[in-house]
């Protein structure tokens, strides 16, 4: 074992410093290392749930906890308010350390754009499902006259027809064109006066017309249940599927099958 000489004043010195030098390293790794080791050793911080705040907000209840966070996506969300939190990880009440880094999807406030899909020639209720399921918003629909019922047969933003293929932002309102089923096809009103409640149904959709109202007549002197008036009057052009009103003799009690 090797001796450490002591012979002279400088050997003593070097020797002291040495002692001094090992006892502050000692001194540092006892209360900056160890001890906050010991301390926090296995202790955890509660994530808060941040959803929904807003990124001063959210700053402020992280320093608190001493957490940190960072913006790794950003979504677009119809009706929630632009720049607060939608989701993150960890999830709320997951333990981390201490200085951990919560990562945020923060909500934008520019709608990105999305295609317009075809859906002419689909039925109402697909066409609306599939544009719903993509971002879009739906008004009331619009019924012209067409054989193809329930068909769209056109879109429209504002009014205006819109080109299947067009980049719209999220959130826009399109108005889905249907056709009604019935087309432009018109036939003359027959001549109901004079027959009874069951001749003046069959003629009627005999001629793709409708019974529309029953009224009744009370003061008439032809047996119940006989039409003694129509609106619209016999030779009229209507649309057929239109209703065709009807006045029938006698009162509202007798029963017409």
């Amino acid at each position: 074992m090797p001796k450490l000489s002591t012979g002279s004043k400088t050997d003593i010195m070097i020797h002291l410093g040495i002692i001094v030098t090992a006892g502050l390293v000692l001194f540092f790794a006892f209360f900056f290392l160890y001890l906050p080791w010991t301390t926090n050793h296995n202790e955890e911080i509660e994530v808060p749930n941040l959803k929904g705040l807003t990124l001063q907000e959210t700053e402020d209840v992280l320093d608190a906890r001493n957490l940190t966070y960072e913006i790794s996506d950003s979504t677009y969300v119809n009706g929630l308010k632009p720049l607060t939190v939608f989701s993150q990880y960890p999830k709320e009440n997951s333990g981390v350390k201490k200085g951990r880094k919560i990562f945020l999807t923060i909500i934008t406030d520019k709608a990105p754009k999305i295609q317009v899909p075809n859906v002419i020639g689909r039925s109402e209720n697909s066409a609306k499902n599939l544009l719903s399921s993509i971002g879009f918003l739906l008004t009331a629909t619009e019924f012209i006259p067409a054989i193809e019922k329930n068909t769209v047969l056109k879109l429209k933003q504002d009014g205006k027809e819109l080109t299947v293929g067009s980049s719209l932002r999220k959130g826009t309102k399109i108005t889905l064109v249907v056709g009604d089923g019935y087309g432009n096809t018109t036939v003359s009103v027959p001549e109901l006066t004079g027959l009874s409640y069951d001749e003046a149904d069959i003629l009627i959709n005999g001629s793709s017309l409708n019974i529309g109202s029953v009224l009744y007549d009370n003061s008439s002197d032809l047996p119940d249940g006989t039409v003694v008036r129509q609106r619209p009057n016999a030779g009229v052009n209507l649309r057929t599927g239109d209703a065709v009103n009807i006045w029938l003799s006698g009162d509202s009690g007798q029963d017409l099958n």
